[in-house]
C-alpha cells in the first residue's frame, strides 16, 4: 500500500511542482489547443451553479463537486478529490463561527465525533491515494449512487424523540439548550445511541477522506435520526465538525501534491459566490423540486463514474 502511495505521490508532485501547471491542465483535457484559462473558467461557472443549487437543496457543495467534476472534467481524480476537500472545508470554516455564536453547534457533541472522523479520514485519504484510478471511479460511482438513495429515503426530524440517554452521552455530558424562534422558547436536548453513532462515524470519516466528499450528507442523518439531536443542532454541529475532519484529510492531499491551485481556487470562489446567490434565492425556491434535481444529478454523476471506472465510455 505504501509503495502505491509513494508512486502516486511522486507523479502528483511532479505535476504540481511543474512551472507549466497550465500546460498540465490543457494536456489532461486532450485539447492542447485550448487556452490555459478555459478549463478553470468553465470550472468556476460550473461550481457557481453548484453553490446556488446546494444552498437551495440544503446540501453541502462538496457532495456535488467531486462526482460532477470527476466525471465530466478532464482532471486527474486525485486533484479533484483534493479540491473537493478544500471546497467543503471553505464552506465549513465560513459557517462555523456564526453557528457557535448562535449556540447551534455544540462542542460536546461535535468534538468526540470529529476526533473519530478525523482519524479515519486520514486513513481514507491514504487509501484513496494508493488505489488505481479505475477502482476509485467505480467505488465513487457506487458511493454517490448510495448517497442519492439516502437522500430519497431519509426524512429528517426537527425534534426527534429521544429515549433514556446512554452511559457514553451521560459521561461526556452531551446535552444542551438553544432558543427556537418558531416555538418562542428554549429547547433542551440530549442524545442517545452514542456508541452506534461513533461506529458509523468511522465509516463516514473513511469515505470523506477517500473521495474528498466532505461528510455533511451523512453527518446530519446520523446525528439527527440515529442519535436524536434536534435538526438545527445536527446541521450546525455537522458544519463545525467538517472544519476539523476535512482539515485532517486535506492535509494529506496537500502534502502529497494533490491540491492544484488552478483547480482549487476557481472551485472555492465559484461555490462561495454561488452560495451567496443561493441564499438570496432560497426564499422563493421550492425545496422539494431543487432536492429532486440534486438527486437526479447525483444519480447521473454516480452512474457516469461507474461507466468511466469500468471502461465502458
Amino acid at each position: 500500500m505504501m509503495e502505491g502511495i509513494m508512486a502516486k505521490a511522486s507523479m502528483l508532485l511532479e505535476l504540481a511542482n511543474n512551472s507549466q501547471v497550465a500546460h498540465a491542465v490543457t494536456q489532461a483535457s486532450g485539447t492542447p489547443g485550448m487556452p490555459w484559462w478555459a478549463w478553470p473558467l468553465i470550472l468556476f461557472v460550473t461550481t457557481f451553479a453548484m453553490g446556488i443549487v446546494a444552498v437551495m437543496a440544503g446540501v453541502g457543495g462538496g457532495v456535488l463537486f467531486v462526482p460532477i467534476v470527476g466525471s465530466f472534467f478532464p482532471f486527474n481524480l486525485d486533484f479533484v478529490r483534493g479540491a473537493g476537500l478544500i471546497v467543503a472545508l471553505a464552506g465549513a470554516l465560513a459557517a462555523g463561527p456564526g453557528l457557535l455564536k448562535a449556540n447551534l453547534a455544540n462542542l460536546r457533541l461535535a468534538l468526540p465525533v470529529a476526533l473519530i472522523a478525523s482519524i479515519f479520514s486520514i486513513v481514507g485519504a491514504f487509501l484513496g491515494l494508493a488505489l488505481p484510478d479505475n477502482i476509485l471511479q467505480i467505488c465513487l460511482g457506487i458511493t454517490i449512487t448510495l448517497i442519492a438513495v439516502l437522500f430519497i429515503f431519509s426524512k429528517n426530524s426537527e425534534f426527534p424523540k429521544v429515549g433514556q440517554p446512554d452511559g457514553v452521552s451521560r459521561a461526556l455530558k452531551i446535552n444542551g439548550s438553544y432558543y427556537e424562534p418558531t416555538a418562542g422558547r428554549p429547547v433542551d436536548w440530549t442524545i442517545w445511541r452514542t456508541p452506534q453513532g461513533f461506529l458509523l462515524f468511522i465509516f463516514i470519516g473513511t469515505v470523506a477522506g477517500m473521495f474528498g466528499l466532505g461528510a455533511g450528507w451523512a453527518n446530519v442523518p446520523v446525528l439527527n435520526l440515529l442519535m436524536g439531536a434536534p435538526l438545527k443542532i445536527a446541521v450546525g454541529s455537522s458544519k463545525f465538525l467538517l472544519s476539523i475532519t476535512d482539515t485532517s484529510a486535506a492535509w494529506i492531499y496537500l502534502n502529497q501534491g494533490a491540491v492544484l491551485p488552478i483547480i482549487a481556487v476557481p472551485s472555492v470562489l465559484g461555490i462561495m459566490l454561488g452560495s451567496l446567490v443561493g441564499v438570496r434565492l432560497l426564499a422563493g425556491a421550492k425545496p422539494k423540486i431543487v432536492r429532486n434535481m440534486v438527486i437526479i444529478m447525483l444519480l447521473f454523476a454516480g452512474i457516469r463514474s461507474l461507466i468511466k471506472g469500468l471502461g465502458w465510455g
